[in-house]
């Protein structure tokens, strides 16, 4: 049986000994890009077609980086023989497949919501005015409406939690065993019998960095807000935002060892396919 405890331990030991190795990888592929898009949002004019345009694109090639360094950071935690060029280079090879897994999934994510938006629709809600905090008169949703979208919203965060904890070792799949959407199947049965210790690793994993990265924010912003003064609210904003995604890479980062520890300690109990 595979124990949390002793997963916990090797991913200790990995960031001991690899620190050096995984710290540049994260920094080129998660803070710096992290940073670009989240300047470029904040000191440019929205409203714009060259702003959509370029948000998007920074967007997506920050997500490309992401999965990318994710994947890397999976390499270097999963064997010990890896060094910073192969895990690159492996990473490189799989940030395709990872990216169009990663979208499969979203679409899918997205169209599971689409009933609760249909039934407030029809119920005469204006979601664009919710959305956008506008005060004008609107009709409110239907009793019935407003409790559906509640009952269907708490089931979907739970769908959500228990698909998420099967689908951890998704990353260490794609990059091991080099499947493509095969590695949805893969990573379900790998964790079998282990939902439940997933489930609460990750919801610990979720207090503890939303916790860490909001204080770290929070009191960077206090800080950054009182030496810049009232003329720099944006550019303290900014900076305390860099702030917290240094603080969420560190945990992203720490969650690529761990699910690279947790495929190295499942992936015996169950034959390879």
């Amino acid at each position: 049986m595979v124990k949390m405890g002793t997963v916990w331990d090797r991913t200790i030991e990995v960031l001991n000994g690899r620190t050096g190795m995984i710290a540049p990888i994260a920094l080129l592929g998660m803070v710096v890009p992290s940073v670009i898009r989240d300047g470029y949002v904040a000191f440019s004019t929205p409203g714009t077609v060259s702003f959509a345009l370029t948000g998007s694109v920074l967007a997506i090639g920050t997500l490309v980086a992401m999965l990318w360094s994710q994947l890397a950071i999976v390499a270097i935690g999963t064997d010990p023989a890896t060094d910073a060029a192969s895990a690159r280079s492996q990473a490189g090879a799989r940030v395709l497949p990872a990216l169009g897994i990663t979208v499969l999934l979203a679409v899918v994510a997205g169209l599971l919501f689409v009933p609760p938006v249909i039934v407030l629709v029809q119920s005469g809600f204006n979601l664009s005015a919710a959305a956008s905090g506008s005060t004008v008169q609107m009709t409110p949703p239907t009793a019935g409406a407003a409790g559906f979208t509640a009952l269907y919203g708490l089931a979907y965060l739970v769908f959500a939690i228990w698909v998420g904890a099967r689908l951890v070792l998704l990353n260490p799949v794609i990059l091991n065993e080099r499947r493509g959407i095969g590695a949805i199947r893969r990573s379900v049965q790998l964790t079998k019998g282990l939902t439940w210790r997933i489930i609460g690793v990750l919801i610990l994993f979720a207090i503890v960095m939303l916790v860490s990265t909001w204080a770290a924010q929070s009191v960077t912003g206090i800080i950054f807000r009182l030496a810049l003064g009232a003329k720099g609210i944006a550019t303290a904003t900014f900076l305390s935002g860099v702030v917290a995604t240094i603080v969420t890479t560190v945990f992203t980062a720490l969650a690529a060892v761990f699910t690279a520890q947790l495929y190295v300690a499942v992936r015996e109990k169950l034959p390879q396919e």
